[in-house]
């Protein structure tokens, strides 16, 4: 059994309204690629990748006006992929939904929405994020998709997520870039803590779990890390005497000993003229699916030895998007 994740940049802006692919030399929403050029770049990954299951991150918009998991299957049917039925949970106002696209002969998936432990994801979460006594009020952007997943006659649970970002997206001042990015530091934070409530609960009631997404974090990232005495990540792993969840990459990091850092996204740093990389898609396993010794892999282009030698899936992983795919075969 193959399960990834995948965050793909503006998925949205490749179909149009009716969930048609526009296969043209528009551009897209990536830095100087085309739609035809990006539509091609993820028909050559996904079909390498031969998933029985992909959570998609940034995955086309649910509205009003526009149904992402018809756009997905439109997607899938025209690179004849396995993985070809669509769920999409809770849509939110972002136009990057959050989905599963899974093989229907293989696994039956459902929307199974938990107040296991903590509210619902598309509902509030009380916390104190600023040590005022005074909870404040969070909400996930993109609330997270939880899926009941049956596949060769066993049930797990999937939470797909995409955490808040911690850039300080439309600053103007260094002071003002500083305070955006602590209190967008506080709400992913707290938003994992959220998540963390609803982990341990299924850990408590020994249901076999995959955490799998973007977490926009991760150890040692930046300098509030050292502010707050933790990453994101590192809440929704498990910490001091809780049960843990495991993935490999994370494991490697928090272990300060790896010479050379896993990493999963490489973004273009235009004021520096040079590329930024980071650890940022985990795939985290409760301790029942981690003894069974599955392998994991970042589908990296120059840190993969099999994805750089093959130079036409090397490139398009480079065009697809500003993340690469991560897989566990289970």
């Amino acid at each position: 059994m193959r399960i990834a994740t995948y965050n793909v940049e503006w998925f949205d802006s490749l179909f149009d309204d009716h969930g048609e692919l526009l296969e043209d030399e528009g551009w897209s929403g990536r830095r100087d690629i085309t739609r035809a050029a990006q539509i091609a770049a993820l028909g050559r990954v996904f079909t390498a990748l031969d998933v029985d299951a992909v959570m998609v991150i940034e995955a086309p918009d649910t509205s009003r006006r526009r149904d992402g998991a018809r756009a997905l299957e439109t997607f899938a049917e025209r690179f004849g992929l396995r993985a070809r039925q669509a769920l999409i949970g809770f849509a939110n106002d972002t136009q990057q939904e959050i989905a599963l696209l899974y093989d229907p002969d293989v696994v039956t998936a459902l929307h199974d929405p938990s107040e296991l432990g903590a509210p619902r994801f598309d509902q509030a979460f009380a916390i104190d994020l600023d040590s005022d006594a005074a909870p404040d009020t969070v909400r996930w952007s993109k609330p997270p998709l939880e899926v009941l997943f049956e596949a060769e006659g066993e049930t797990l649970r999937l939470i797909g997520v995409h955490a808040k970002s911690k850039a300080p997206h439309g600053a103007r001042t260094p002071a003002e870039a500083t305070r955006m990015a602590i209190a967008n530091r506080r709400k992913a934070l707290a938003q994992c803590i959220w998540l963390r409530q609803r982990v341990a609960a299924h850990l408590d009631a020994k249901e076999p779990l995959i955490v799998l997404g973007d977490f926009n974090d991760g150890p040692g990232l930046d300098e509030y890390e050292k502010l707050f005495g933790r990453s994101s990540v590192e809440i929704v792993l498990g910490e001091g005497t809780a049960t843990r969840l495991h993935d490999p990459h994370a494991a490697r990091i928090l272990s300060r000993r790896a010479a050379a850092a896993p990493t999963s996204a490489r973004f273009w740093i235009q004021p520096e003229k040079r590329w930024l990389q980071a650890l940022l898609d985990y795939i985290m396993v409760s301790p029942d699916l981690a003894a069974r010794c599955p392998v994991w892999r970042i589908w990296h282009p120059f840190e993969d030895q099999d994805c750089f030698a093959d130079i036409p899936l090397r490139d398009a992983l480079l065009v697809a998007s500003d993340h690469f795919p991560v897989t566990l075969d289970l």
